[in-house]
């Protein structure tokens, strides 16, 4: 079957206040230059696991992602009444079985002890949550060699369970893995590609660090005011702006990552995009509760290739006449998606709408909406049309 083209792109701009949603490994705020100015950044892999989180509650999947594949396993059999040594030599001779170079874990606090059965992926382990039931299940098979076995001590040593049944469970996958991807070169066929792209988030404007010093009280000291001084002094880094986000979904992709199923890729593709729009990345949230929504969402369909607008903020966005970032932003992204648009052509849009706090009115990003989710609805509708029935 023959399955066309079809983009959804998705453009949000959302303020958010005193945050920092993305650190590095200093813990300072992530910034990009971009058009000769410093901008806050927020990397696509923080925000894609933000979406990530969101969409397995909304659709009830789970995808683990981890070394410790042999712990879980070890886990779920304790669980299941097993002993606890019986459990952990099956969960070692899973993932020694995976077919992915290991290494022994490292006894707490001696670098140079192993622990027995403690087996680590070299890779990252990325499967369905019920995974972990089937591995379970297949050491259940094979209980009795597993009784006879023995330990995995050394990263030579073999596994009695069947390479080929765990490397299957290893290579299932479920809706998260068919929207993301997954590499694991490791095990023939188990590479899935994503049919999602997201680009890091960046603000539309210029925007500076911000140092935040703090102290925290010493309750005691405080009440028997017998000495001067805080409990505990530090500094943090935040930063504040208004942010555009993109990201676009391959509908080819996902019908080849899930088969000729429309019903399943609806679910997934409406699951995406709300997860998207609704979708904040937690560091510091108990400090900052930077708990925004955003000020608008654009969602285009295209037939030809996807389309960013990141361009329109090269030039950086400059602060309205009494203040704020996030009208400016709107104005100056409807200007360049009209200006784009007249430049490719309008006849591979297949439709495209907006939802906004805005009470203007953004022709230029075509219908406007209500509701996001009116807004998602209309674009599925016309996303998933076959080719021959919207001739």
């Amino acid at each position: 079957m023959h399955t066309p083209a079809r983009f959804i792109d998705i453009h949000v701009l959302q303020s958010v206040p005193f945050a920092n949603l993305n650190r590095d490994d200093t813990n300072s705020v992530k910034t990009v230059q971009y058009g000769n100015t410093l901008r806050t950044r927020v990397s696509s892999q923080c925000w894609k696991r933000a979406i990530r989180t969101v969409l397995e509650d909304h659709i009830g999947q789970a995808a683990l992602r981890t070394r410790r594949i042999g712990d879980r396993v070890t886990r779920a059999l304790e669980h299941r009444g097993w002993p606890t040594e019986l459990a952990q030599r099956a969960g070692g001779h899973t993932a020694a079985a995976s077919g992915i170079k290991f290494e022994l874990a490292k006894a707490p606090g001696n670098a140079k002890q192993s622990v027995t059965n403690k087996v680590l992926t070299n890779a990252l382990v990325y499967v369905p949550e019920t995974a972990i039931s089937d591995l379970a299940d297949l050491a259940e098979q094979h209980r009795n060699e597993l009784e006879q076995a023995k330990d995995i001590t050394k990263s030579t040593d073999k596994s009695i369970l069947p390479p080929a049944d765990v490397a299957a469970v290893l290579r299932s996958r479920n809706g998260v893995i068919n929207l993301f991807g997954r590499m694991l070169a490791e095990i023939d066929d188990a590479g899935v590609d994503g049919a999602v792209q997201v680009a890091h988030a960046l603000t539309t404007h210029e925007t500076d660090v911000e140092l935040d010093y703090f102290s925290a009280v010493d309750d005691v000291t405080a009440l028997w005011d017998d000495a001067s001084g805080s409990g505990h002094m530090g500094h943090a880094e935040f930063s504040t702006g208004t942010f555009y986000r993109y990201a676009t979904l391959d509908l080819r992709d996902l019908t080849a990552n899930i088969g000729d199923d429309p019903t399943s890729a609806r679910e997934l593709a409406d699951a995406f995009l709300i997860s998207f729009i609704t979708s904040l990345p937690q560091a510091k949230k108990n400090s900052t509760a930077a708990h925004t929504i955003p000020d608008l969402v654009h969602i285009s369909v295209r037939s030809d290739r996807p389309l960013s607008f990141a361009a329109a903020f090269e030039k950086p966005v400059q602060a309205a006449a009494h203040g704020g970032f996030a009208a400016p932003s709107r104005t100056q992204l409807t200007a360049y998606a009209e200006a784009a648009n007249t430049l490719l052509g309008t006849h591979a849009i297949l439709t495209s709408g907006w939802a906004s706090l805005d009470t203007h009115n953004l022709s230029g990003l075509g219908e406007r909406h209500d509701s996001f989710n009116s807004l998602i609805t209309t674009v599925l509708d016309t996303a998933l049309t076959p080719a021959e029935a919207a001739a």
